[in-house]
């Protein structure tokens, strides 16, 4: 079958099947199940209204227990167990966790990622509140906002090649296609520069990736919270002889907190799941490893399933409690 027919037959069949089913679930709910007649019709009716908003929910909530309930428990037990010759498994308890802690690799992946929670939120948050306050007094703000946000259309894996490209090295003598060589060599270095390879600075190179990505979704969401500050405020500011630093530190910065939060751990938790990026740029080399990349290498290089999914659990104890931190900011935010 022709891929375009597929995919046109896959969305009429999605959309079909969906409607079919809250059409079809009410009319056996309304029918069949309570139907709004004889002398329990009030009783009826109630118990209908009460069941339907879970009618509704079932398909996502079935959806969300075989994506990603199962696998959480599926990759717990992998975690616990080892694989035998014959294709089965044994308990193993907590060997496969010792075994990760006793690699130097996993403590490199660990401490990577710590510099990446440090560097990347923050900057990431700052460039897109500066971006956020200086595009919405501009003429061309909403261009300007097209641009910045552009990279978030970008897959990981293309912002990798767009900036391998960057920091490309031609042997010395030759024309560099590099911008960033190629400004080290305008600029008097001496020779043309492997950036990724360097210890420590490599890292920051990766990271500057993400913030560039990242940069665009802190400015949309700041630049509305930003819109919504009440102007009798800054008016009241300016009356009282306050300059432009104070009407942003101390006006408005303090009223848009919860949400500069909720778009930091948002950012974080980006963060603590990279993977694309370092996989796609140096593959975690020259002590640029990070979790994400360390568990793929255990789970499809090493074939270590015990150890890599031990790997994924320690990303998921990492990022469950900012992800709770963030939804209870973001309800405290909407009341």
């Amino acid at each position: 079958m022709h891929p375009a027919l597929q995919a046109g037959l896959t969305i009429v069949l999605g959309v079909g099947g969906c409607v079919g089913y809250f059409f079809f679930s009410n009319l056996i709910l309304d029918r069949l199940i309570f139907p709004p007649k004889g002398k329990h019709i009030a009783r009826n009716i109630r118990c209908a209204n009460m069941l339907r908003p879970w009618l509704f929910l079932f398909p996502a909530l079935a959806a969300l227990a075989i994506y990603l309930a199962y696998p959480v428990f599926e990759t717990l037990r992998l975690s616990v167990t080892e694989r035998t010759v014959g294709g089965g498994s044994v308990f193993v308890g907590a060997a496969n966790y010792q075994q990760m802690l006793a690699e130097q690799k996993f403590w490199e992946a660990l401490r990577n990622n710590f510099v990446w929670l440090l560097v990347v939120p923050a900057a990431s948050t700052a460039f897109g509140l500066l971006a956020a306050q200086l595009t919405d007094r501009l003429k061309w703000g909403n261009l300007a906002k097209s641009l910045i946000f552009m990279p978030m259309a970008i897959s990981f894996v293309g912002a990798a090649v767009i900036w391998k490209l960057v920091y490309d090295a031609r042997p010395e003598g030759t024309d560099q296609i590099g911008i960033l060589n190629a400004i080290y060599i305008f600029f008097g270095g001496d020779a043309p520069q492997q950036w990724l390879t360097l210890p420590v600075w490599n890292n920051f190179f990766l990271m500057a990736v993400l913030v560039w990505i990242q940069t665009g979704f802190a400015m949309v969401i700041l630049s509305a919270a930003l819109r919504g500050i009440p102007e009798e405020t800054v008016e009241a500011a300016i009356v009282d002889g306050a300059g432009p630093f104070q009407i942003f530190f101390k006006i408005k910065v303090p009223q848009i907190m919860g949400t500069i939060v909720v778009v930091w751990t948002t950012i974080t938790i980006v963060v603590l799941k990279v993977f694309d990026i370092v996989f796609a740029m140096t593959n975690g080399q020259w002590e640029t490893q990070v979790l994400a990349n360390y568990m793929y290498d255990k789970l499809f290089r090493a074939n270590d399933w015990g150890v890599g999914s031990a790997s994924a659990m320690v990303i998921m104890a990492l990022v469950t409690p900012i992800l709770i931190w963030n939804i209870y900011n973001a309800r405290k935010e909407m009341r």
